[in-house]
């Protein structure tokens, strides 16, 4: 098992542009994959014995154990990838930057992709993730232009917005977004965003009407800077990447434990666990 990050490069900022490889003990072992379709990568996730990627190629590829591509979709003019997860169809989802929606692909990466919300649903997508009860919860964020808000929508099976679902939070900023072992939705946040003296943080919101339940703040001195991708590990902890590091947290209790990862100029966009 190891730990994957992707990390940005280009329009996303400074960064390395590869799928990077940790081992357990947070030791780099290279880029995982030396592929050249893989530019700027962004969203990831798994599907049994195979790593889904968004590369900022306007494509999406699937790769193996050994980090050898074995399907992808072929370059979709203006696709611009951002998040990706898996839904309870078993389709792969993505979010779309500049479309601002969310479109399903097949896992066999051969068919055209079909939109599940329409355009510019949200003035700047920044995470979703698919309940347990398969509702699909999206981050509206601000924009590197700084167009958007901070908010996040809950829309049921029949992508209807379920009103019952208010997030009302003045200090929100989502960047990520992930669904908790106890079903409760869990946002990465930088609040306000690009600001030097922002508050980063992680914050858990109620499954069922989007209270606030509680704010997980790292321990004074780890940097948390650009908090980014969120995904909990097998061991119940919660891991999320950010500005040169990965830092994880007991999520049972909230104690931060601090960066399982440092490695200056990461600038991580998402984080998941292969193999």
């Amino acid at each position: 098992m190891v730990l994957l990050v992707t990390s940005a490069s280009g329009a996303n900022g400074p960064g390395y542009g590869k799928l990077l490889a940790f081992d357990p003990d947070g030791e780099l072992l290279g880029p995982f994959s030396e592929d050249a379709r893989i530019i700027d990568p962004r969203g990831l996730g798994v599907d049994g014995s195979l790593l889904f990627l968004n590369s900022g190629a306007n494509r999406i590829l699937a790769l193996d154990g050994k980090g050898r591509v074995v399907r992808e979709t072929g370059a979709i003019p203006g696709l611009n990838p951002g998040g990706g997860n898996f839904g309870p169809d078993g389709r792969y989802y993505v979010g779309l930057r500049a479309a601002r929606t969310i479109m399903a692909f097949t896992p066999t990466l051969d068919g055209a992709g079909e939109a599940v919300l329409p355009s510019a649903v949200v003035p700047f997508p920044r995470g979703f993730a698919f309940g347990q009860d398969g509702t699909l919860f999206l981050a509206s964020g601000i924009g590197p232009g700084g167009e958007g808000d901070n908010t996040i929508l809950a829309f049921d099976p029949a992508r209807t917005v379920k009103s019952s679902w208010k997030v009302q939070d003045p200090d929100l900023g989502p960047l990520d977004l992930t669904i908790a072992p106890n079903g409760n939705v869990v946002v990465s946040s930088e609040h306000p965003f690009g600001a030097p003296d922002s508050a980063t943080t992680i914050r858990e919101y109620d499954r069922s009407d989007g209270r606030l339940v509680r704010v997980l703040t790292p321990d004074r001195g780890i940097g948390f800077r650009k908090p980014r991708g969120l995904r909990f590990g097998l061991d119940g902890k919660l891991y999320c990447v950010a500005q040169d590091e990965v830092v994880a947290f007991d999520f049972a209790t909230g104690k931060s434990l601090g960066p399982v990862v440092r490695l200056p100029g990461l600038n991580g966009q998402a984080v998941i666990f292969f193999g």
